[in-house]
């Protein structure tokens, strides 16, 4: 499991968590709302450790994230993570993007790279994309190719930072179902999103994010239909 405890974190004066507690056991799926600047993103990047922590600990599967014992990098083959631009390698095909990982990364041979990259990239529904540049797809191609790369590496968690938002409307439904088939197999998910209908539909719990804090939490019929915090309630009525 991910475990976030008392997580504390400031950019200079500005607090931006401001002691975050968050528990995602495993196979489930929260999604986490809010505000822009509310800390949603930051939390990511802090259970991968992308930034650091002020105070506090995040665990995962036991080990302290922000120790100094802990090997980053390893841990970060675990925990697959996708951004709201997809940064695929242009020169490269989406067959040899989704392999490159695989073989510097996990040591894998070239033969055993490709084959997974086929896997994964069938699995989001890219197959008949193998020799395809990412210049010539779509950017909902595009950000499924990020997804095929993340799973490349066969994490058990999966954190995706608000990866519809640079999507023009029509091709944000291809990208939130492939998000749906992960969770239909299990993968263990934090979702920071604005995609409210999503929220309600795949989430095992919803976050609402506040001002660096958790404000409510809870499943999707109590947080999005229910809410018991007036900022939940203000911040829904003026999303949908």
């Amino acid at each position: 499991m991910i475990e976030v405890k008392g997580v504390r974190k400031s950019f200079g004066d500005l607090e931006v968590l401001k002691g975050i507690d968050l528990v995602v056991e495993k196979g489930e799926v929260i999604s986490v709302i809010g505000a822009s600047g509310s800390g949603k993103s930051t939390m990511l990047y802090c259970v991968n450790a992308l930034e650091s922590i002020d105070s506090g600990h995040i665990i995962v599967d036991g080990v302290d994230v922000h120790s100094r014992d802990t090997n980053v990098n390893r841990l970060r083959t675990n925990i697959g993570m996708v951004f709201q631009q997809w940064n695929s390698f242009p020169h490269l095909t989406t067959l040899e993007n989704v392999a490159l990982a695989p073989r510097i990364v996990l040591g894998k041979s070239k033969q055993e790279a490709l084959e997974i990259a086929r896997k994964q990239l069938e699995h989001v529904g890219l197959v008949d994309k193998l020799d395809v540049y990412p210049s010539r797809m779509s950017g909902g191609q595009q950000q499924r190719l990020a997804i095929a790369r993340a799973l490349a590496m066969e994490p058990n968690y999966m954190l995706f930072d608000e990866v519809t938002s640079a999507l023009d409307p029509e091709l944000v439904g291809e990208v939130l179902d492939t998000l749906r088939l992960l969770s239909d197999e299990g993968m263990s998910m934090i979702v920071v999103t604005h995609e409210i209908g999503f929220a309600r539909d795949v989430s095992d719990r919803v976050a609402y994010f506040h001002e660096g804090k958790i404000e409510e939490l809870g499943p999707p019929s109590q947080v999005l239909d229910n809410p018991e915090s007036q900022q939940t309630r203000k911040f829904l009525a003026n999303v949908r």
